[in-house]
């Protein structure tokens, strides 16, 4: 995917712990016109970016595509982890 849809302005992240946190969490429904993970073009997918900080206060965006049920199975992991913490 284009790197360049997301754009992450300087943000001024203070360290809360050595462990990073995650600042934001962005997604959107689209349909793949070329990508290298969904294998049949013109298929729902969904784009994920996120922004995180790692324990020094440096932040970091990243963007990724998932198909449908690839994000239903990352959203069932937030969830697991969401209850354990």
């Amino acid at each position: 995917i284009r790197e360049d849809r997301f754009r992450c302005p300087p943000d001024d992240a203070k360290p809360v712990a050595a462990a990073g946190q995650l600042i934001d969490f962005q997604w959107k429904l689209g349909i793949a016109m070329s990508a290298d993970s969904c294998k049949s073009l013109k298929s729902p997918c969904v784009t994920v970016a996120l922004k995180v900080t790692d324990g020094l206060g440096n932040v970091t965006c990243k963007s990724f595509e998932m198909t449908i049920s690839q994000f239903q199975n990352f959203h069932s992991q937030f969830k697991e982890m969401a209850s354990v913490l």
